[in-house]
C-alpha cells in the first residue's frame, strides 16, 4: 500500500516534496523572476497524486465487540452536567489490544492522505482565550479542500484498494461531508464513484458532490435507508463500499489529525474532538495516546446524540431510538464497533452540549477569524468552553473545527440562538394585569438600565395578560435579581433561555390563547422534500382537527414542526399510531410549561381533562 509522511527520517528520504502537503511549494519561475510560489490546493484545483513509498502493513486488526449487545436507549437517558464528561466503563487491556494500538500508530505515521489533504493550521484564539482562561487553539480541518477532515479517511482507505478492485467502482452512503470526501479522492484515484445521498439531502450538497464528477443516488427518507441502498448496490456491481467511520484504514487517515497536533503543539494538555460515529476520536485517541499519553482526549456530542457517551458509559454499543439532526455532521444513533473498541480503551471521556452554546461556538469562532463553521464543526469549540470554565483549565488546550459545510439558510437558527448560547441576551415570560398602566409600571420593573431586544404582547379578554420579551444580559447576576424584583412585585416570571420549544417555535407565533378544548401538542420532523407534509396530513386528517401550525426551515434535513391537534378523551394512542405511521419522529410537547402559559388551553381554562396523566 503507498504510505503518506511519518516520521521525519522518512520525510527527509522523499526526493520531491508531496504535491498536497500544506508546506509544498511551486519552484517554477513566476512573472517576479524565479520567485517560488506557494501551491494552491482545493476541489477546483486538486494537486497531482505523487505516491510515497511502498509501505507494508500487518494485517488489519480485528475488534470483536460481542454480537447481540447494542442497547436501545433515549438521548434524554443520560444527561450530564454542564462541562462535565459521562463516566467510561473500561474493558480488562490484553495483549491484543496493545498490537492493535502499535498497528494503528504505524498505520497513521504511513497514512496516505497528503496526497489530497492538506496539514491544517493550529490557530490560537485569544479574544476567546483571554475570556474563558484556557489557551485555546482551533485545529482547522474546516479548511481542506472538501472543507472538512473526511477526505483523510475516504483517500487513505480507498487508496488501499487493489487495481482490480478499483477499476468496479467505489459506493458510499452520506448527506454530506464523506461524500465530498470520497468524491474528491475517486477522482484523484481514477475510478468510478456512486454516492447514495437520502431524498431529503439539502441541493447544495448534491450539487458539491456532483461538481466533483461522482454519480449521485437519492435514496432513502434517512441515512440508514440510503445505507441499506448503498451496501445492496455494492453488492450487485461489484463496488467496493467506503464506510464512513467504522474500518481501521478511515480511523488510520483521520488519527493523522492527532499527528498534526502533537507536532505543531508539544505542550498541548487536553484535545476536544467532535464525535458523530467515533472515527475521528478514535484515530485522534490512538495517536495522541500512543505518543503523550498524559494528554486528555475528551469527545464532544450535543445532548440530543449522544450515542458514544451512553455507549461508554454502558460498556456496550447503544443505539438511540432518536437523534436531533440540528449538527446533522454528527448525529449518529450508532457509533462503529471499531470506534467504541478504541475509544472504551483510550479516550478520557464524553461531554455534551446543548443546540445555543453549538450556535454560542460558531459565533466565537466568527469573531475570531470571520470562518462560519456547521454546526458539528463547532461541537468542539462548545465543549471546551464548558470544560475549561467549568474545570478552571488554564494551559494549552486545542478543539477541532471539524467541518465548514454550512447551509446558508440555517445562519438565520444559528443567530437568533447564539445570544442565548453566549448568555448574552435571556428569553423572559411574565404576567401582568388586564389594566390600564400596568404596562407602564412592568417595563419600570425590570428596571430603567435593561435593554429590551424583543417584546410580545396582544391584548385579550382575560384579566391578566402573558408578555414574552428578550433583554440583553451584561451580568447573570444582576439578570437574576431582575427577575426575582419581577416575582415580588407581583409579576410572575420565568426565564425561558434555555427552552428550545420558545426559541425555535413560541416567540415567533402570533395571536394568543384560544378556547380550545382537549388540544394536544405535537413536535414533529418532517423532510424538507416536496410531498412530505402531504404525507402527513394524509395520515391525521380528517379525522383528527389540526388546530394550530408552526413551522420555519432552518436549513436542515427535516423541519420541525409544532402542531396542535384536538384529540378526544382515549383517542390520542389511535392519534399517535397515525402520526408514527408515517415514519416521522415526533414527540408530544402538550406539557411544555411555555406553551401552555401563552397560548395553551390551561391559561383560558378549557382544558376538560388532565394531559398530565397517561389516558386507559
Amino acid at each position: 500500500r503507498a504510505g503518506g509522511p511519518g516520521p521525519a527520517s522518512s520525510r527527509a528520504a522523499r526526493s520531491t516534496p508531496r504535491a498536497g502537503k500544506s508546506r509544498a511549494w511551486d519552484t517554477s519561475s513566476s512573472s517576479r523572476g524565479g520567485a517560488v510560489r506557494r501551491r494552491v490546493i482545493s476541489p477546483e484545483s486538486p494537486p497531482q497524486v505523487a505516491q510515497g513509498p511502498s509501505v507494508s502493513l500487518p494485517k488489519m486488526p480485528v475488534h470483536s465487540v460481542a454480537a447481540g449487545t447494542v442497547r436501545e436507549v433515549m438521548p434524554e437517558d443520560m444527561v450530564l452536567a454542564q462541562g462535565e464528561m459521562g463516566a467510561v466503563t473500561r474493558a480488562v487491556s490484553s495483549t491484543e489490544d496493545a498490537e492493535r494500538l502499535n498497528w494503528y500508530l504505524r498505520a497513521i505515521l504511513t497514512a496516505n492522505v497528503y496526497d489530497v489533504a492538506v496539514e491544517s493550521p493550529l490557530d490560537y484564539a485569544p479574544r476567546l482565550s483571554e475570556r474563558i482562561g484556557a489557551k485555546i487553539h482551533f485545529k482547522r480541518e474546516d479548511l481542506q479542500p472538501v472543507k472538512s477532515f473526511k477526505l483523510r479517511g475516504a483517500y487513505n482507505r480507498m487508496a488501499a484498494i487493489s487495481p482490480e478492485a478499483r477499476e468496479k467502482g467505489v459506493i458510499c452512503s452520506s448527506a454530506g461531508n464523506h461524500a465530498q470526501g470520497v468524491a474528491l479522492a475517486a477522482r484523484e484515484l481514477g475510478c468510478d464513484a456512486v454516492i447514495a445521498m437520502p431524498v431529503t439531502t439539502p441541493a447544495i450538497k448534491v450539487d458539491a458532490v456532483r461538481r466533483l464528477g461522482a454519480t449521485v443516488a437519492l435514496e432513502g427518507e434517512n441515512y440508514d435507508a440510503c445505507q441499506a441502498y448503498a451496501k445492496a448496490r455494492a453488492e450487485a456491481e461489484g463496488r467496493t463500499f467506503v464506510p464512513p467511520f467504522d474500518d481501521p484504514l478511515v480511523v488510520a487517515g483521520q488519527g493523522t489529525v492527532g499527528m498534526e497536533i502533537v507536532r505543531q503543539l508539544p505542550s498541548v494538555e487536553v484535545v476536544f474532538v467532535p464525535v458523530g460515529g467515533g472515527g475521528l476520536i478514535a484515530g485522534i485517541a490512538a495517536y495522541v495516546k500512543s505518543i503523550r499519553p498524559d494528554v486528555k482526549v475528551i469527545g464532544v456530542e450535543p445532548e440530543g446524540a449522544n450515542a458514544m457517551a451512553q455507549s461508554l458509559f454502558h460498556g456496550e454499543i447503544c443505539r438511540l431510538a432518536k437523534v436531533d439532526g440540528f449538527a446533522d455532521g454528527v448525529a449518529v444513533r450508532q457509533v462503529g464497533e471499531v470506534c467504541f473498541d478504541l475509544c472504551q480503551q483510550l479516550v478520557d471521556g464524553v461531554i455534551t452540549v446543548k443546540t445555543d452554546q453549538i450556535c454560542a461556538a460558531i459565533k466565537d469562532v466568527f469573531t475570531e477569524n470571520r470562518s462560519i463553521l456547521e454546526p458539528a464543526g463547532a461541537v468542539a469549540v462548545a465543549g471546551a468552553k464548558a470544560f475549561c470554565e467549568k474545570h478552571g483549565v488554564v494551559g494549552d488546550v486545542v478543539a477541532v473545527t471539524s467541518g465548514a459545510n454550512m447551509n446558508f439558510d440555517r445562519l438565520r437558527i444559528v443567530s437568533q440562538l447564539a445570544d442565548g448560547g453566549l448568555k448574552q441576551e435571556a428569553t423572559l415570560v411574565s404576567v401582568i394585569p388586564e389594566t390600564n398602566g400596568s404596562f407602564k409600571t412592568f417595563a419600570e420593573t425590570v428596571g430603567a438600565d435593561v435593554n429590551f431586544t424583543e417584546f410580545k404582547y396582544r391584548v385579550s379578554d382575560d384579566a391578566q395578560a402573558v408578555v414574552l420579551y428578550s433583554v440583553t444580559v451584561d451580568d447573570e447576576a444582576r439578570l437574576e435579581a431582575c427577575v426575582a424584583r419581577l416575582n415580588e412585585r407581583g409579576f410572575f416570571t420565568e426565564n425561558l433561555t434555555d427552552d428550545e420549544t420558545t426559541q425555535v417555535h413560541l416567540r415567533h407565533m402570533v395571536g394568543g390563547s384560544a378556547n380550545v378544548e382537549d388540544e394536544r401538542i405535537y413536535k414533529v420532523e418532517i423532510p424538507e422534500r416536496a410531498g412530505a407534509l402531504d404525507t402527513f396530513l394524509a395520515a391525521v386528517s380528517p379525522a383528527f382537527q389540526i388546530t394550530m401550525t408552526h413551522y420555519r426551515s432552518d436549513g436542515g434535513q427535516v423541519g420541525n414542526t409544532l402542531f396542535g391537534v384536538k384529540v378526544s378523551r382515549g383517542d390520542r394512542a389511535k392519534l399517535e399510531e397515525a402520526i408514527a405511521s408515517t415514519g416521522y419522529a415526533f414527540e408530544d410537547m402538550t406539557s411544555n410549561a411555555a406553551y401552555n402559559m401563552l397560548y395553551g388551553c390551561q391559561r383560558v381554562g378549557a382544558c376538560a381533562i388532565s394531559f398530565d396523566e397517561d389516558e386507559a
